[in-house]
């Protein structure tokens, strides 16, 4: 649904990059590892600075911050939204509300619900996020994939 089946039919180029075998490549994942380092390490050291010698805590800043992340860049990456991806979203954040009332004794509620947890947590997610985000809406504007072109094309006619 991100290109109409007419233009899609009459460009069929669009698949050509698919055929190469280029989108699960060594260096897709490799860039796909660095990500991962770049937004783990974003979160351990935002944790430790933000949150500095309070330690007990640790466990709940970490988890909510790449449970957010997660569920941020998967929606960051989405092109079309469909019903079942909000319900998925939805559903995922659930499963964590769902961990955090069934694991009661590793995590203290009241700190969860106070705005120092909260602002914190929204900084990391948002340092972890935000550059890679950036970049990658830098690369579309400089050199969007095909089917962008294309659909830009087709909203010309």
């Amino acid at each position: 649904k991100d290109v109409p089946a007419d233009i899609a039919l009459l460009y069929p180029e669009l698949y050509k990059e698919l055929a190469k075998g280029r989108s699960l490549s060594l260096k897709t994942f490799s860039l796909w590892v660095l990500i991962s380092v770049y937004q783990g390490s974003a979160i351990m050291y935002g944790a430790f600075v933000l949150f500095g010698d309070d330690f007990i805590h640790i466990v709940s800043i970490t988890f909510t911050a790449l449970i957010l992340t997660e569920l941020l860049m998967v929606a960051l990456a989405i092109r079309t939204w469909h019903t079942l991806m909000v319900v998925g979203e939805f559903l995922s954040f659930t499963c964590y509300i769902l961990s955090i009332v069934i694991f009661q004794n590793h995590f203290d509620i009241r700190f969860l619900e106070s705005w120092s947890f909260i602002w914190r947590v929204v900084t990391i997610t948002a340092i972890s996020c935000l550059p890679l985000y950036i970049l990658k809406y830098m690369q579309t504007q400089f050199k969007p994939p095909i089917h962008e072109k294309l659909k830009q094309y087709s909203t010309l006619k």
